[in-house]
């Protein structure tokens, strides 16, 4: 049996992305980003000083919060307060690393840039979206900090972006849906920079498992899907 996706996208092809940035006021930067029919409001903040273990060495910071809200999905998750989720946790870790993989942090100065990833509406793929938008407003967080003049060059390496691969009825699909993603015998996520060198794989195999060349076939997909996210985001940032 060949899978159907059901929303007819190609086996290679991406859901519609864009960004609507300023979306709220008062942040550095502000990008509210669409992944189909994920949205996630992705917010950079600056705040002068390092954490303590960052004390007198010469770089600064990124650090990464990623919440999901109640009404996210079609049935009410519980907000979290006190105590996070351990994948609340994991997503916020990810997002984080991913991003500081972007920065030459010794060219950012004694100052933390704060990336909140909200999640407003789930259908997959919230954490690459997360990483996607948070790079826009990253972007834009920084080109802001220059044109204020609080930075004398660009702490930005390269562009970074996210995506999800999966593999459903022995074929592979790119950037899945809820109902790919819980259908899927083998789930990746994918981070690169715009030079398609890896920051991170996260993948499993929910049933059996998966070969080489499989692996390879999935970073091909991957691949193509970030090169077009990065082309989208390079022209946001520009304001194209």
């Amino acid at each position: 049996m060949t899978w159907q996706r059901p929303d007819n996208r190609q086996p290679n092809q991406l859901r519609p992305i864009r960004f609507e940035k300023d979306f709220t006021r008062f942040a550095a930067a502000s990008v509210l980003t669409h992944c189909g029919d994920t949205k996630v409001l992705c917010t950079a903040s600056v705040s002068e000083g390092v954490p303590r273990f960052l004390l007198d060495s010469g770089q600064g910071w990124l650090t990464a919060e990623y919440r999901m809200l109640p009404g996210a999905t079609p049935q009410r998750q519980r907000r979290e307060l006190m105590k996070l989720s351990g994948r609340t946790q994991e997503i916020q870790r990810l997002i984080g690393r991913s991003l500081r993989a972007a920065l030459d942090l010794t060219k950012l100065g004694d100052r933390t840039i704060t990336i909140d990833a909200d999640v407003l509406q789930a259908d997959a793929g919230t954490r690459t979206t997360s990483i996607t938008g948070g790079y826009v407003a990253l972007a834009l967080a920084i080109q802001r900090l220059m044109d204020a003049g609080d930075l004398a060059t660009s702490p930005l390496r390269y562009p970074v972006a996210a995506t999800s691969v999966g593999i459903i009825d022995d074929e592979i699909f790119l950037d899945l849906k809820y109902e790919e993603d819980v259908t899927a015998a083998v789930d990746f996520n994918v981070v690169m920079t715009g030079e398609m060198q890896l920051i991170e794989m996260q993948g499993t195999a929910e049933e059996n498992s998966f070969s080489r060349t499989q692996l390879n076939q999935i970073l091909d997909v991957a691949e193509k899907g970030i090169e077009e996210i990065i082309t989208l985001q390079q022209a946001a940032i520009s304001g194209e």
